[in-house]
């Protein structure tokens, strides 16, 4: 999408004047190739955090958040782009953004739904602040502190919006993280192919940037899920540090051969810090409209047959002799219980390191499982949600404690049970 430049030179000539350089880097395949890879590395190191030095979820956004700025504090003061101090802050916005979502539904019980509806609203009212203000919202025009600071606002918000959004697909409605990434990856390819055809560039670039946080996010479950639970089986650690090395890589790349440095050029009046506002920029806003109303009454309807289609699904709850048995407020939950006793008896035997890797499937069978079990008892599910965060902590925790283990599985194993969740 280099494109985007014509935003920003094609008027040049209407004054010498100079600007300082810019902040941000041009947008090329490295560009979104790192971008996705901050995503996963974002996510995987909320979980670290959370999960296996057991901070908890409050702890990790409050280390996320001094962290972050940080580093928006070296990104400001910077007089020029730098790939090693830019990178290293979309990363902490991935992490931060996704922190801020995890804590609506888990802390505050919000649902997915309102959270995704709650952050496009923000993010709508963060764009039409900022073209009001600065009449453009080409990441090409990012030279003065005020619209830097609209950017990183705009940025975070997207984030938050990508991870309630995804969340959404891949949980609530039952889709799978998966699917979801594949999803995700056919809709950022119809928006480049659309690019090539007239979409308005700026328009394109902020809806493929939010949707490849979900997919970023798709790609590393599905590397770091064990083969039982559908993925490669890598594991969260190994996932992270080669999606880290991909990320120092490309950020050595481009610190030595600069080509992601937009180059400097003039401002569009006499020293004025107002953006372009030439027909490609006015035009995109008939665009921005219909594709908006487009998403919405598509995103609107899928939601609701999906549901639906979920709503009106009979519950598999087979046992003996070709009858039924409700074995608990959300129906049949043995799978669950045979992860959970696996689990268990890995630990009894002394097996630490495949008792930690087997926990992981039922976070995995838990979350694809949850738009069909929720629905039929919410404070069963939170029961028994909160019974499987706690046993994954202590099982990843950095310095297991066997008895804390056992009896986080063995309460689990009396939540699985036929009184489950009450």
């Amino acid at each position: 999408m280099t494109s985007q430049r014509s935003l920003v030179t094609a008027d040049d000539t209407l004054a010498p004047v100079r600007r300082p350089l810019s902040k941000v880097p041009e947008v090329t395949i490295f560009f979104w190739i790192i971008k996705v890879l901050c995503t996963t590395v974002g996510e995987s190191a909320a979980d670290f955090l959370n999960v296996d030095l057991n901070i908890g979820l409050t702890g990790t956004s409050v280390v996320t958040g001094v962290l972050l700025v940080g580093a928006l504090i070296l990104q400001f003061t910077a007089s020029r782009y730098v790939p090693a101090k830019y990178w290293l802050t979309v990363a902490l916005v991935s992490v931060f953004g996704t922190l801020v979502t995890d804590n609506l539904t888990d802390n505050l019980g919000v649902p997915l739904e309102t959270s995704t509806l709650i952050f496009g609203v923000l993010l709508a009212l963060t764009f039409l602040a900022w073209y009001l203000t600065e009449k453009t919202l080409s990441i090409h025009s990012i030279f003065t502190r005020r619209r830097e600071a609209f950017y990183w606002l705009t940025i975070l918000v997207t984030f938050a919006l990508g991870t309630a959004t995804g969340d959404l697909m891949a949980e609530v409605l039952g889709i799978g993280y998966l699917m979801t990434g594949v999803i995700m990856a056919a809709l950022i390819a119809a928006l480049a192919i659309g690019w090539r055809f007239g979409l308005n560039p700026v328009l394109a670039f902020w809806l493929i940037y939010i949707l490849t946080r979900p997919l970023g996010a798709s790609i590393g479950d599905y590397l770091s899920q064990s083969p039982d639970a559908g993925g490669l089986g890598l594991g969260a650690t190994l996932t992270s540090v080669i999606f880290t090395a991909g990320i120092i890589g490309i950020v050595v790349y481009f610190s030595a051969t600069k080509v992601d440095v937009i180059p400097t050029a003039s401002t569009y009046n006499t020293g004025t810090t107002t953006g372009p506002t030439g027909p490609t920029e006015q035009g995109g806003l008939v665009q921005t409209v219909v594709v908006v109303a487009l998403i919405l009454v598509t995103a609107g309807t899928g939601y609701f047959l999906r549901k639906s289609a979920l709503e009106s699904g009979t519950p598999g709850l087979a046992s003996g002799a070709g009858q039924t048995t409700q074995t608990s407020p959300l129906g049949d939950l043995s799978k669950f219980r045979t992860i959970t006793q696996d689990t268990l008896d890995r630990l009894n035997a002394g097996q630490q390191s495949s008792a930690t890797s087997r926990i992981g499937d039922i976070e995995t069978a838990w979350d694809d499982a949850e738009a069909r079990l929720k629905p039929k008892d919410k404070s069963a599910w939170t029961a028994i949600d909160d019974k499987i965060d706690t046993a994954l902590r202590a099982l990843r925790s950095t310095n297991p404690d066997v008895n804390h283990e056992r009896t986080a599985l063995t309460e689990l194993l009396a939540g699985l049970g036929p009184n489950a969740g009450t």
